[in-house]
């Protein structure tokens, strides 16, 4: 039998099949529609099973998704999207005071660029009342309820920028006594079974009715649990937005700082808004790959830049105001582009220093999944600057990291019952 595993991220869809034996298919494809409309994310998915062999379909036993961490969407109790979806990255600095408000301690909540004040816009922009019915699901949880044909869950790490009190198992502030709070999911930890696949989603995905729906966790957790980090390992996810990720004896407490808990640890770490997607609003793939070939990671540009894709970071420094630093722009493309690496690169050791700040241990090897990966020169740029070891592990998959979960959730779940 199959687990299969989805990983959803901000360029598009993939999809992975595993059996007893480890990866044996994997698929991806960008999303048929834009980001911010929800149906381009199931659209997506079902592309992809329509990719699978059909005798792949009836041996899957279940699956689980990961998704990008803070994308909200406002739906009905049915799951219609009733408005474009907020990402990640849409900080709402006019929701600064109200988000406070209901969560006055810090963390990511707290943040305009969190998901209460996603919530709250959201909920401005559709001038919803007390008690009417809307539901908050972020992308991972909405397309979990598509699966069940049921959207009242919502999977613990994909909720904590929405104020899930992991220490507590509660909602933090006063967001649980929101006028709002029946719009909020039932929380439910990584990895649990939550159910049979509904009859809509098997018949358009060609699934047996008995595959088992496995909650998953946030795409930069499927990404770390792909690098299988051993004790002292640090992960930088270069994906179009820079995470980094540990992990620590107890959870950290500051704004942009994400406490995950994974398999009874803690996972700490934080997001930057700067990343590899920064870097295409300049050169495409093929212009990357080249240019990068042109650089020598030995001499320094000396240029000091803040390649942030529009006003406003998360972390390491929660600023909904913090401006991007993209000039002087030198002649040379190559140059301009080492400079840009070399601001990612700051924003990294930045990072660490942070959570290291915040009580984190000292990472002492750094391994790297996502897209940048496969850079070698970033790589070496990143070795320098950081002053520690840095593997890349370009070839871990977040979807086969949740196919393995979904997996081996089918399979407890058989031995127990």
């Amino acid at each position: 039998m199959l687990g299969c595993g989805i990983d959803l991220g901000t360029s598009g869809c993939r999809l992975a099949l595993v059996d007893a034996t480890g990866l044996i298919q994997q698929l991806s494809c960008p999303y048929p529609g834009p980001f911010h409309q929800a149906g381009s994310w199931r659209l997506g998915v079902q592309q992809l099973f329509a990719q699978l062999p059909e005798e792949q379909h009836q041996q899957i036993e279940a699956i689980a998704i990961d998704g990008t961490s803070g994308t909200l969407l406002a739906c009905s109790p049915a799951g219609e999207p009733l408005a474009p979806a907020l990402a990640y990255n849409d900080a709402c600095p006019e929701q600064a005071q109200r988000t406070r408000e209901l969560v006055p301690h810090g963390g990511s909540a707290a943040s305009s660029s969190g998901s209460v004040a996603r919530s709250l816009r959201l909920l401005e922009q559709l001038r919803e009342q007390p008690g009417s019915e809307l539901l908050l699901r972020h992308q991972a949880d909405w397309l979990m309820g598509w699966l069940l044909g049921n959207w009242s869950w919502g999977e613990e790490g994909n909720n904590l920028r929405l104020g899930w009190d992991l220490l507590n198992n509660q909602w933090a502030g006063g967001i649980g006594r929101a006028s709002w709070a029946n719009a909020l999911p039932t929380i439910i930890p990584s990895g649990q079974l939550v159910g049979p696949i509904g009859p809509t989603a098997a018949a358009e995905l060609k699934l047996p009715a008995n595959c088992q729906v496995v909650s998953g966790t946030t795409d930069a957790n499927a990404a770390v649990l792909a690098a299988e980090p051993q004790e002292g390992d640090g992960v930088a996810v270069l994906g179009t937005t820079l995470v980094l990720k540990q992990f620590a004896p107890e959870p950290l407490s500051g704004p942009g700082i994400n406490n995950h808990r994974i398999a009874g640890r803690w996972l700490v770490g934080g997001a930057s808004n700067a990343g590899a997607g920064v870097l295409r609003q300049f050169f495409s793939d093929e212009q990357l790959e080249e240019l990068s070939r042109q650089i020598n990671p030995e001499r320094s540009t000396g240029l000091s830049l803040r390649p942030l894709p529009q006003k406003g970071e998360r972390f390491p420094i929660d600023d909904p105001e913090l401006e991007p630093v993209l000039e002087p722009r030198p002649v040379s493309d190559a140059l301009y582009l080492q400079a840009l690496l070399e601001g990612l690169c700051s924003i990294e050791r930045q990072g660490w220093q942070r959570l290291e700040e915040l009580g984190a241990p000292k990472v002492q090897r750094v391994l790297s999944v996502g897209g940048g990966a496969n850079n070698p020169q970033w790589r070496a740029l990143r070795q320098k600057l950081l002053n520690k070891p840095v593997l890349n592990r370009s070839k871990a998959s977040p979807a086969a990291a949740m196919a393995r979960l979904a997996r081996q959730t089918a399979t407890l779940g058989r031995s127990s019952g």
